[in-house]
């Protein structure tokens, strides 16, 4: 969920590798978990229920957490010193005791309040987490290697045969496709495998009394506190990634409270254990966001030379029909099902790589997480899923990424000559990118906005 003011914080499963790739921002909180073990060695049980439910495999134990390294923050935030760490976590357990009457509105008992507050201590380590600053970053085709593989293909298929009624089912309450769903629990978790193993109550109370986000994450840690109180899910599976991510799907808390659905009606909303309500809840969710029943997330398509990449824009979307009018072409030959459709280009490796047309669908699932990358990989792994094909056009592998030295050199160049008008942090977003397509036009080459070597080369010339 979206690391902003918002209501969302970006799920934590496929946090490192979204949060690395071309550093677009905030995008997603990381994962505390450990390597990838064997996904069906422990392989789902049966517990009773109104109907038979199959509880989700459970993940392996994470290694050891690093302790806090005693130093400032990189974000350069005034709560994220070193001093005023050390101060508010000296301050924790009255922080913490200070939210009753908050709880007591939720109408969280006493007697709750007391027993699952009890025992928590700050993990300082968090900070370290909250404010890393990857030194490279990942291109996006690296990123689609890792996470849209063969041996998560096959575990995703074999999700999917075995869960069939359940996938069935929220196909037909919510509309929402099987696969993408399967795609979603597939790169969160590797199927329950990478889920975090630190404790969402301990986490969120630390990142609601210490550090920058603080009263966001005071609601997160209120929602946990309502979740034990209702009993949808016991303190043990409330586990997760440092920021507070939990689950194969990697919900929030206040996400929960939003989107769990008790499906097999016995009484508990477990998006942790019970396929049939995770399957359901992260069905719920999409369909909520806006998910169109029966459309796909968007398609493979070649560029012609000399398409204004001006037109690459979320904001600029048109029919597909349109589209073809400039010349845009699916990748291999088929036709496009519905050319009345809206949708908007991507074109993620700039000019050397495939573009792509997206469709609302592919909004929504950047509503789940706000990375294009990471939407990307979701409706592409999910077509793979479906016996799609991989992606006809190369990608320009040749291009190395950008040391985060390189990217914070290229925006301060950028910034000298006019075209970058924003603070040089490393972070490549819409900013970034829209003052390379400035400075690549004045230049005369394709305005496409791609942070390339030879486009630093270029400039250090100039």
């Amino acid at each position: 969920m979206r690391w902003t003011g918002s209501s969302r914080i970006s799920r934590a499963g496929a946090a490192v590798l979204a949060m690395t790739l071309l550093c677009a921002g905030e995008t997603r909180a990381q994962s505390s978990g450990g390597g990838l073990p064997n996904l069906f060695g422990n392989m789902f049980t049966g517990q009773t229920s109104a109907t038979p439910a199959q509880a989700l495999p459970a993940p392996t134990a994470s290694s050891t957490p690093l302790p806090w390294t005693g130093e400032d923050g990189g974000s350069g935030h005034p709560l994220m010193t070193a001093s005023a760490i050390r101060e508010a976590a000296a301050n924790f357990d009255q922080c913490v005791a200070s939210m009753w009457p908050d709880a007591a509105r939720r109408n969280i008992s006493q007697a709750s309040f007391q027993r699952f507050t009890a025992g928590l201590a700050p993990d300082l380590r968090i900070m370290d987490l909250m404010d890393s600053q990857p030194e490279f970053t990942k291109a996006i085709w690296d990123y689609l290697d890792i996470l849209v593989n063969d041996n998560r293909l096959a575990k995703g298929r074999e999700v999917l045969a075995k869960y069939k009624p359940q996938f069935e089912a929220a196909e037909k309450a919510y509309g929402v496709d099987r696969y993408i769903v399967a795609s979603i629990w597939g790169i969160e978790s590797n199927y329950s495998t990478m889920m975090g193993d630190r404790s969402v109550l301990n986490s969120t109370a630390t990142l609601a009394c210490i550090g920058r986000r603080q009263k966001y994450f005071k609601d997160e840690f209120l929602s946990a506190l309502e979740i034990l109180h209702r009993g949808d899910l016991r303190p043990e599976q409330l586990r997760g990634s440092w920021a507070g991510a939990f689950g194969p799907t990697q919900f929030m808390p206040t996400a929960f409270k939003r989107f769990a659905v008790d499906a097999d009606g016995d009484g508990r909303r477990d998006v942790v254990d019970n396929a049939a309500d995770l399957i359901a809840s992260t069905a719920n969710n999409l369909k909520k966001d806006g998910w169109q029943t029966g459309q796909t997330w968007g398609f493979e398509v070649v560029l012609p030379a000399g398409i204004n990449f001006m037109l690459a824009d979320r904001a600029k979307a048109m029919t597909i029909a349109q589209w073809e009018h400039l010349g845009l072409t699916r990748a291999g030959g088929k036709p496009f099902p519905n050319p009345a459709d809206r949708a908007y280009l991507l074109a993620p490796a700039g000019a050397e790589g495939p573009g792509f047309l997206m469709l609302q669908n592919f909004r929504v699932i950047m509503k789940y997480n706000p990375a294009e990358a990471y939407a990307l990989a979701i409706g592409h792994f999910a077509d793979r899923l479906r016996g799609g094909a991989p992606f006809v056009q190369p990608w320009p592998r040749q291009e190395r990424t950008l040391s985060r030295a390189e990217r914070l050199e290229l925006q301060q160049r950028l910034a000298q000559r006019g075209f970058y008008r924003g603070t040089p942090d490393g972070q490549f977003g819409s900013h970034t990118r829209e003052a390379l397509r400035g400075f690549q036009a004045s230049i005369g080459a394709p305005a496409d906005g791609f942070a390339s070597s030879d486009v630093l080369e270029r400039l250090r010339s100039r």
